[in-house]
């Protein structure tokens, strides 16, 4: 299966929250899309099914397709320590979220297509690959022919870093330190990864 390009209301309406940010078709329809969207509220879910959809949910949140998805879970199962929160903090170790996180792109999305058009450079190196691991140390910043681009200046301008305490940005230099691994605490986004590690381990 492809990547998903659809209509994003579509998959928050179906999850029941904004997971790609602010959403005001969801304000208004907070139901499952289609013909049935209300009738589904009232059905009953199977553990399988709860499960499921919390899977789904991170693979949307983060952009992943499902068999980097798995990989990334058998990786975080051969770790020391809880599973399902070494999963969450290698989703955000990833290369996309942390240009996300810092501001530099609106959208993971639009951070992905960044990555991959090489404008974003991981200590002094120009870097195209999305699902790159960023190590403690790493200085993420944006290539030096590529700071003017609008996208770029226009997040900037919007961005509200303060509330990853594991993020430092210079701005004068448009790049970002990866300080440390976030705890799962302070990781705001609403995944139960428990589910996550009881559909797998079936």
């Amino acid at each position: 299966m492809a990547r998903y390009t659809g209509p994003k209301s579509k998959i928050a309406r179906k999850f029941g929250e904004p997971i790609f940010g602010a959403d005001k078709v969801l304000d208004k329809k907070n139901y499952a899309p289609g013909q049935h969207g209300l009738a589904a509220k009232r059905k009953k879910v199977s553990e399988y099914g709860v499960q499921l959809k919390e899977k789904q949910k991170a693979k949307y949140t983060y952009g992943l397709l499902e068999r980097q998805f798995s990989n990334l879970f058998k990786k975080a199962s051969r770790m020391t320590g809880v599973t399902g929160e070494i999963l969450i903090q290698l989703l955000e170790q990833r290369l996309d979220n942390v240009v996300y996180r810092l501001g530099i792109a609106p959208t993971r999305a639009a951070a992905r297509q960044l990555v991959s058009h090489k404008h974003i450079v991981v200590n002094g190196q120009v870097c195209g690959i999305p699902s790159y691991h960023v190590k403690v140390g790493d200085i993420i910043g944006v290539r030096e022919r590529s700071k003017a681009l609008e996208v770029i200046t226009n997040s900037l301008q919007g961005a509200n870093r303060s509330k990853y305490s594991w993020l430092e940005w210079d701005n004068s230099a448009m790049a970002g330190k990866f300080m440390s691994v976030p705890s799962r605490e302070d990781i705001p986004e609403n995944i139960k990864e428990q589910l996550i590690v009881e559909l797998y381990s079936k």
